[in-house]
């Protein structure tokens, strides 16, 4: 058996579906003696192109162990699926099961949309301490 990278993109209007297709492809490519390494869920993103007038589409990528019948039953199975856009089918020399690049940066602009959120969230209450003995201060004077 030999190892695929399969890359599927899906119409933006079927992005609901995208999880069943993914069970759907999964499960066929299972029952036919595959071994899934790794599924990716790449989400709704813009184009480089239009392609029949759609500029976003949902991506998903799926590392399988698979045998060359199977692959062809899959590649069939997106051909007659009127909600996969385009697909590509990638050899590997070896399976891949670390997360992808694209995967790891999405995770690391998370964290850093995030530790600042953190970070104003602390100075706002530091702020609101200071006016807090700003008015003591003043009443205490006022006496």
């Amino acid at each position: 058996m030999r190892h695929y990278e399969v890359v599927f993109m899906v119409h933006p209007d079927q992005s609901e579906q995208v999880p069943g297709m993914v069970e759907r492809y999964s499960s066929a490519l299972v029952n036919a003696g595959a071994t899934i390494h790794r599924s990716e869920d790449w989400g709704r993103r813009l184009l480089a192109y239009p392609i029949d007038k759609i500029v976003k589409a949902h991506y998903v990528m799926l590392n399988v162990e698979c045998s060359v019948e199977a692959l062809a039953e899959l590649t069939e199975a997106f051909r007659f699926n009127d909600a996969v856009i385009r697909h590509l089918v990638i050899k590997r020399d070896h399976a891949v099961t670390e997360a992808s690049p694209l995967v790891k940066k999405d995770d690391d602009d998370r964290g850093r949309r995030e530790a600042p959120v953190a970070a104003a969230d602390d100075a706002d209450s530091s702020d609101l301490d200071d006016e807090d003995s700003e008015e003591e201060i003043t009443t205490e004077a006022g006496e």
